[in-house]
């Protein structure tokens, strides 16, 4: 399986490296020509403001948001949670995104950069992994054809959704790209080879 990582802004070499370690071929998507012969993509945690005015500069965002609906699968984790969903909270108004996932985000949700956090979390599919919390979004709700697949547990956002699929999309609102633990992302193959 061949999967791009949108390789615009953000923790591209992460990803990279998370998909080789589970036997991927990764390379990185800068331009269109770059889409041809990929899987699948990811969309990387980082600004999702920057990585959506870079993907409208660089011609990307249609082509992408085209093929994510003809069926290649993707998954996208803090940024990329947020460039999946259909509605953004919070968002600048020029901020544009693939519209892939039927769910409301809220940007910066758990506040600044100082309130970044570290948490174990319980992933449906996937058992308990290692998340990391860096002025990430939750999700608001979600439509009747998405699956939860996480809610944060105790503390001020108790309850509060940070995993979803869709079909063969899905979204973290954490990093596990910044983990050693490569669950996430051999559960996305799975679900992408699926």
């Amino acid at each position: 399986m061949i999967v791009g990582v949108l390789a615009l802004q953000g923790n591209v070499r992460e990803h990279l490296w998370a998909l080789a370690a589970c036997g991927a071929v990764a390379r990185p998507v800068r331009r269109v020509a770059d889409l041809e012969g990929i899987d699948a993509l990811v969309i990387p945690g980082g600004e999702s403001t920057t990585i959506s005015k870079l993907a409208v500069e660089f011609g990307l965002l249609e082509p992408i948001r085209q093929r994510i609906a003809a069926g290649m699968p993707a998954y996208g984790s803090c940024a990329g949670m947020i460039l999946l969903a259909r509605t953004v909270l919070d968002g600048r108004p020029d901020q544009r995104g693939f519209d892939a996932i039927d769910m409301t985000v809220r940007r910066n949700a758990f506040g600044r950069q100082v309130d970044s956090f570290e948490a174990p979390l319980e992933v449906v599919g996937v058992g308990r992994v290692p998340a990391v919390f860096i002025r990430a979004p939750w999700v608001e709700s979600v439509g009747p054809e998405v699956e939860v697949l996480a809610r944060l547990s105790g503390g001020p956002a108790d309850g509060r959704i940070v995993a979803v699929r869709q079909g063969k999309v899905m979204a973290t609102a954490f990093h596990p790209e910044l983990t050693d633990d490569t669950r996430i992302h051999r559960y996305f193959l799975n679900l992408a080879e699926s």
